[in-house]
C-alpha cells in the first residue's frame, strides 16, 4: 500500500549529488581515460583539442575470427579495402544517414547518389498511408527498396542503412497493420530476458520484411522516475543491473531477425530533467554516480558484444561542461573506456540540443573528430557533407579519423548482409500473439485483491483517449464483460489521456507513476495500450488470468518489486 514516506521518496527520485570538487573530477576523469583501450595514452582531450583518431585498434584480420562487436575480421578486411579506394567525398557520405520530409523519397534518393550517403532514416511523416489511415505496407516496402537501390547505384555491394525508431509503446513510427507492441517497461515488469529476446525477434522480423536494416532500439537508459521527461516507460527499469540484462537480450533478439540494434542513449538520458529534442540537458552527477547507474547497462552491453551504440546530446559536467556529448571527445572516450569497439552513431543531429549550438552542418565534422562513426539526421545532408570534406581539407578533421569511421560503418553493413540472409522476415501484423504474450506476463496489481472477478461482469470506462476507450471496450466485450453506464468504474490513466478520474479501478497504460494522480481501491500497471495489453488487463480484472508482473521501478508510492 502507499505511504507518505513512499510518496516523499518518489518526489526525490530525480535528485542526485552535485559535482565533486574540480580536482576530484579531473582525477577521476584521468582514471577513466586511463582504462580505455590502447591508443588513448591515458589522456582526455576537450572538444576543442586537435583532431584525434579513436582508440579502437584495427584487427589483425588474418582469419575469420569474430571481432568484439560482432562482425568477422574478414568483414573488416573487405571494408578497409573498399574504403581505401574511396575519395574523401565518398568517405564523407558513407558516415551520414540522412532524412527527408514527406512521403516522396525522390529527393532523398538523389541525395544518396550525389553524396554517397550510407542511407536514410524513415520518420513518421515519411510513412505512406492507405485510404483508411493505416500504413500502406506495400508502399513503405517500395520506399525502402528505392533508397536501397540508390545506395547500390554508387557501386556499393553492401546494404544501405535503412533505419527507423520502433521501440514499442509511444516510440513507434510504423502503426497498423504493423504489430503494435507495449512499452519496453513491460519486460522489466515481466522480468524475463527470454521473453524479451523472443519479442524483439518478432518485432524486428516485421521490420526486416519491410526492408529495414537498423532499428534505433533498445533504450538502455536507467529512468529515475517521474522527474525523467524523456525516457519514462521507454526504460526497462530503474535497476541498472536489470536494464543491462534485458538490453543484452533485446539485442540478441534483434540480431536474430537480421536487424541491427542501436543501443541508446549514452551517457544516459534517464537521469536528466530536460528533453534533448528541445534543449541541451545537463548531467550534474559525479562520475561515480554515472558509473554505478547510467553507464552500468552500457558496460554490460559492451561486454556482451553489441555492434552499435548511440551517443546522445547531454552535457556531462564531470567530463566536458557545456558541450553536448555527441561532439565531445571525453564522452566518446568514456564509452570506448567501457570496452566498446563497435560503431557509435550520434542521436539525431537536427535536435535542438546540438543544432542550436552548431547549425548549418557544423556539428558533423565536430562529432567525427570527437569520435563518432555514423552521423544521424544532420539538418542538411549537403551542408554536413560539405563541412566534413572541408574539415579534412583544412586539417580540422584527421583523414585517418574519417577513414576509421567509414571502415567501421562498411564493416557493420557487410556483416548485416549475412545476418539478413540467415533470418526469416515476417509479414506486417503476424506477430500479435507475441505482443499479447509480453503484456500478459507483465500486468501488475499494486493494490487490491490479486485473484477473483473485480468487474462483476460490467465496466464503465473513464479517462483515456478515444482509442484507449475503444480498445478497452473491444477487449472487455470479447471477454464477455458488458461496458456501459453503471458498471464497475475503470479509470484509464497515462500520457495523452483526459486526466485521471475517480474510479473503483485505476489502470496505468504506460509509466506507472501516472497512478500518482489517482486514488483508487484497485491500482494496476499495464505498461501499454495495445490490443494485447487491454486483453491482458481485462483477463486479470475479470479473474480469468493471474497478474504475474512486478513493478520494475519505484513509482507512485510503491516500491520496486510490488505485485502479486
Amino acid at each position: 500500500m502507499k505511504s507518505a514516506a513512499h510518496r516523499a521518496n518518489t518526489g526525490n527520485l530525480s535528485r542526485r549529488r552535485g559535482l565533486p570538487q574540480a580536482g576530484l573530477a579531473i582525477l577521476t576523469l584521468l582514471l577513466v581515460a586511463g582504462c580505455t583501450s590502447a591508443g588513448n595514452g591515458g589522456s582526455a582531450p576537450s572538444s576543442d583539442s586537435p583532431p584525434t583518431t579513436s582508440s579502437a585498434p584495427a584487427p589483425s584480420a588474418t582469419d575469420d575470427s569474430r571481432l568484439s562487436w560482432g562482425p568477422d575480421a574478414r568483414h573488416y578486411d573487405d571494408a578497409a579495402a573498399a574504403v581505401a579506394e574511396m575519395t574523401t567525398a565518398e568517405q564523407a557520405g558513407q558516415v551520414i544517414v540522412g532524412f527527408y520530409a514527406g512521403t516522396d523519397p525522390a529527393g532523398q534518393q538523389q541525395a544518396i547518389r550525389d553524396l554517397h550517403l550510407a542511407g536514410s532514416i524513415i520518420m513518421g511523416d515519411n510513412v505512406p498511408l492507405a485510404a483508411d489511415g493505416t500504413v500502406d505496407a506495400d508502399a513503405i516496402a517500395a520506399v525502402t527498396a528505392g533508397l536501397t537501390e540508390a545506395v547500390a547505384d554508387n557501386g556499393r555491394t553492401w546494404p544501405a542503412v535503412i533505419s527507423v525508431d520502433q521501440e514499442g509503446g509511444q516510440v513507434a513510427r510504423l502503426g497498423p497493420p504493423v504489430t503494435a507492441w507495449p512499452t519496453p517497461m513491460t519486460y522489466g515488469a515481466a522480468g524475463a530476458p527470454a521473453l524479451l529476446e523472443t519479442a524483439m525477434t518478432a518485432m524486428n522480423s516485421e521490420l526486416a520484411g519491410l526492408g529495414f536494416t537498423m532499428n534505433h532500439a533498445p533504450s538502455i537508459d536507467v529512468t529515475t522516475g517521474a522527474g525523467d521527461p524523456t525516457i519514462g516507460a521507454r526504460a526497462y527499469s530503474d535497476d541498472p543491473g536489470l536494464v543491462g540484462e534485458l538490453g543484452t537480450a533485446a539485442v540478441t533478439g534483434m540480431l536474430k531477425a537480421g536487424v541491427l540494434p542501436s543501443v541508446k542513449h549514452f551517457p544516459g538520458h534517464g537521469s536528466v530533467p530536460v528533453d534533448s529534442h528541445l534543449e541541451l540537458p545537463v548531467q550534474s552527477g559525479s562520475l561515480e554516480d554515472l558509473q554505478a547507474r547510467d553507464w552500468a547497462p552500457f558496460k554490460a552491453a559492451a561486454d556482451s558484444g553489441v555492434p552499435v551504440m548511440m551517443m546522445g546530446h547531454i552535457a556531462v559536467e564531470a567530463l566536458d561542461p557545456g558541450v553536448p556529448s555527441s561532439v565531445s571527445a571525453p564522452n566518446y572516450e568514456a564509452l570506448r573506456g567501457l570496452g566498446f569497439d563497435g560503431v557509435i552513431v550520434t542521436d539525431a543531429l537536427n535536435m535542438a540540443a546540438v543544432e542550436q549550438l552548431y547549425p548549418a552542418g557544423q556539428s558533423a565534422p565536430r562529432a567525427l573528430a570527437a569520435g563518432a562513426d555514423l552521423l544521424l539526421m544532420p539538418t542538411d545532408s549537403y551542408a554536413a557533407h560539405a563541412a566534413i570534406v572541408a574539415a579534412v581539407d583544412d586539417g580540422n578533421l584527421a583523414d585517418e579519423r574519417l577513414v576509421e569511421a567509414a571502415t567501421r560503418v562498411v564493416t557493420l553493413m557487410l556483416w548485416q548482409a549475412e545476418l539478413s540472409a540467415d533470418a526469416e522476415p515476417a509479414e506486417p501484423g503476424t506477430q500479435t500473439e507475441a505482443s499479447a504474450a509480453a503484456s500478459a506476463a507483465a500486468i501488475t496489481v499494486l493494490t487490491g485483491q490479486c485473484k477473483g472477478d473485480l468487474l462483476n461482469g460490467t465496466a464503465s470506462v473513464v479517462g483515456g483517449t478515444e482509442a484507449d476507450v475503444q480498445r478497452f471496450t473491444e477487449a472487455a466485450e470479447a471477454a464477455g464483460v458488458a461496458v456501459g453506464p453503471g458498471g464497475t468504474t475503470v479509470s484509464l490513466v497515462g500520457a495523452g489521456g483526459n486526466g485521471a478520474a475517480p474510479a473503483e479501478i485505476a489502470v496505468a497504460l504506460d509509466a506507472p507513476w501516472w497512478l500518482e494522480s489517482v486514488d483508487a481501491p484497485v491500482e494496476v500497471a499495464a505498461y501499454g495500450n495495445t490490443p494485447g495489453a487491454f486483453a491482458a488487463v481485462v483477463a486479470v480484472l475479470s479473474g480469468t488470468a493471474p497478474a504475474p508482473g512486478r513493478l520494475p521501478v519505484e513509482a507512485a508510492g510503491y516500491d520496486a518489486g510490488t505485485g502479486c
